[in-house]
């Protein structure tokens, strides 16, 4: 019996170290392009460290108010790994969120990879989260130095509804935590999904799951 806890134990520490990026092995491995015809890492190739420069470690530009005239609108500065290469292997990366006034929405989405932390500094924002099953809705209202936080994996989303715009910042806990748009995963996937199968998840009527299909094609 002790050796099934202690065996339970070590799955489990084993499923919490996977579940973010790995911890860096030196002080930092600024990214660079995949050599030609190099295999596949976890991450990103590393600079030789004596070749590396201060742009390697700065981003510019998240002064710069995001467009958000979109079906949304809202807008994502995201500052991962992609734009500033001296996040490869650190585990973080940051994003600013700008949101029209009147109902702009960063719409229901999961980061796979990343926990994310929100800090509004202008506006009003409805945000919240969906837990796993059985699912619970969990949601606040933000003011400006409000901070909330949105789980690994879970659904969540934030909406504006304010007659101002809002702006936030996010710290994720990932250099690349990605994203996925529930709505266009769903309804605007390439290949589309069969749309039985979504009338029969969704208990719609297939031509609605069909004029939905039809609105996110081209999203």
């Amino acid at each position: 019996m002790k050796a099934f806890h202690f065996l339970l134990l070590l799955a489990l520490a084993f499923s919490f170290v996977s579940a973010f990026d790995p911890s860096p092995l030196q002080d930092f491995c600024v990214a660079i392009p995949e050599p030609k015809n190099a295999v596949f890492v976890n991450g990103k190739f590393c600079k030789n460290p004596n070749l590396t420069v201060a742009g390697d470690f700065s981003f510019s530009g998240l002064n710069i108010p995001g467009n958000t005239a979109n079906r949304v609108g809202s807008n994502v500065t995201l500052v991962n790994v992609d734009v500033l290469p001296g996040l490869n292997t650190l585990g973080i990366s940051l994003a600013r969120l700008d949101y029209a006034p009147n109902g702009g929405l960063n719409p229901p989405h999961i980061h796979p990879c990343g926990t994310e932390i929100l800090v509004v500094v202008e506006g009003t924002l409805h945000v919240g989260f969906v837990t796993s099953n059985p699912n619970r809705f969990i949601s606040k209202v933000l003011y400006p130095g409000d901070v909330f936080v949105f789980p690994i994996g879970l659904i969540h989303f934030q909406f504006n509804i304010a007659k101002t715009k809002a702006v936030a910042f996010a710290g994720l806990s990932s250099q690349n935590p990605g994203v996925i748009t529930i709505a266009d995963a769903i309804f605007g996937p390439d290949p589309p999904i069969n749309p039985d199968v979504l009338a029969k998840a969704f208990q719609l009527d297939k031509d609605v799951v069909e004029k939905l299909q039809k609105l996110f094609e081209n999203a």
